[in-house]
């Protein structure tokens, strides 16, 4: 069993609150909480489960957030919800069979493309035209819920991003696109969890402590992104999305 000293808990509660800040609103929370985890002499394995468990409290709390304050379309996401878990249980399953580091090179293609397209299209996601999916878009947000359900149990690294990226295509503000998101990916992260409790591959020692650190927060975090809109949540989208590039790189090299 892993000890750690009150210094190096308190750097793995400060780094949980601020992995948590800005995971709360776009997702990419992991490029702070798992270095973190690693940096205690945690085994890869058990840094992942001990991350996941203070991943999903947060992601839980971000969610009551934005729910309670409206900004999550629940007709829209609802049948997504349950895709999302689905797909995340098969994301889980493959992975135990197949490595994924073969998905890195795709991820930085795909997080440049979406980084660009934001940055180009100046006044996207600032007001919602969203009234209801077509049969056609339904069909394609199931799929996509599934397919990023399977690559958060899979892989993981920028689904937050690219879920918010999905309901800006059909319509919603960047606010709404960060409440739906955070539905969906809670719905992920469960079925992460549960698998990862189930190979006993979590650290709850720490995982705790730093979960409820992280579930400040989320609290901050969302409240902010309530209060200051698109204007404050666009920037760090795609300030989120450029470090992700940059970290998937670094990985290759």
């Amino acid at each position: 069993m892993l000890h750690l000293s009150w210094e190096m808990m308190i750097f793995v509660i400060v780094g949980g609150f601020l992995a948590a800040y800005v995971d709360s609103v776009v997702g990419g929370g992991g490029l702070i909480s798992v270095p973190v985890l690693l940096a205690t002499g945690m085994p890869p394995a058990l840094a992942l489960g001990t991350n996941k468990l203070a991943g999903t409290m947060s992601s839980l709390t971000s969610t009551i957030s934005f729910m309670r304050t409206g900004n999550v379309d629940l007709k829209a996401v609802r049948g997504l919800f349950v895709l999302s878990l689905a797909g995340a249980v098969c994301g889980v399953f493959v992975l135990r069979q197949i490595p994924s580091d073969f998905l890195k090179p795709l991820v930085v293609v795909m997080l440049i493309l979406i980084t660009i397209y934001t940055i180009f299209r100046k006044n996207w996601g600032d007001i919602s035209t969203f009234s209801q999916y077509s049969a056609r878009t339904a069909f394609l947000m199931g799929c996509a819920a599934f397919v990023l359900g399977f690559y958060d149990g899979f892989f993981g690294p920028g689904t937050g991003s690219f879920l918010i990226f999905v309901f800006l295509m059909v319509g919603f503000d960047f606010v709404k696109a960060a409440g739906n998101a955070k539905i969906l990916n809670f719905g992920s992260n469960i079925a992460s969890l549960i698998t990862f409790m189930a190979l006993g591959s979590i650290n709850y020692r720490i995982g705790i402590p730093m979960g409820l650190a992280m579930v400040c927060g989320a609290l901050l975090g969302s409240r902010m992104a309530i209060r200051k809109g698109s204007a404050y949540v666009r920037p760090l989208f795609i300030t989120v999305c450029v470090l992700l590039v940059g970290k998937q790189i670094w990985g290759l090299m």
